[in-house]
């Protein structure tokens, strides 16, 4: 298996794992269970929503792969994300309860996106150091130059 393999793998597997804990896995057998946590957030989903009424939320997500991220996230729980016309596509909206957005949803998103764009910049890094120049650092940082007067 390659390099990139195993990072994928790897990246893979914490998805998993962050699904599961959202999920509120218990048991590593239930952590292990991708599809099942995904069914267990898709019931709480269902059962707030019977609790609690439901708000719209508007998101604006500016980079392209979150907002993909996003929206998967939503369809996957059962949640229609939509926008209306004329909107910027860095908008987002939802309808759902509150409590489950902000305690489910975001966090998840939050936490999947992050691991996504750690594996995005280290797969890009790699690719710009072995085909375009070693060095990644950002610029330099240098003093301003003294003010005519």
């Amino acid at each position: 298996m390659s390099c990139d393999s195993d990072a994928e793998q790897r990246l893979r597997e914490k998805l998993r794992k962050i699904e599961a804990l959202f999920a509120g896995a218990a048991t590593e057998g239930e952590k292990a269970a991708a599809g099942a946590a995904a069914e267990r957030i898709r019931q709480q989903f269902a059962e707030t929503s019977r609790r609690e009424a439901s708000e719209d939320f508007k998101f604006s997500i500016h980079d392209p792969w979150s907002r993909q991220l996003f929206t998967a996230l939503c369809r996957r729980y059962g949640i229609r994300p939509f926008r209306y016309r004329r909107m910027h596509s860095q908008s987002v909206l939802v309808h759902a309860p509150a409590s489950f957005v902000n305690r489910v949803l975001l966090p998840e998103f939050d936490e999947l996106s992050a691991a996504l764009s750690a594996h995005l910049l280290e797969i890009t890094n790699r690719i710009i150091r072995e085909e375009v120049f070693a060095t990644t650092e950002e610029a330099e940082e240098i003093a301003e130059p003294a003010q005519l007067r």
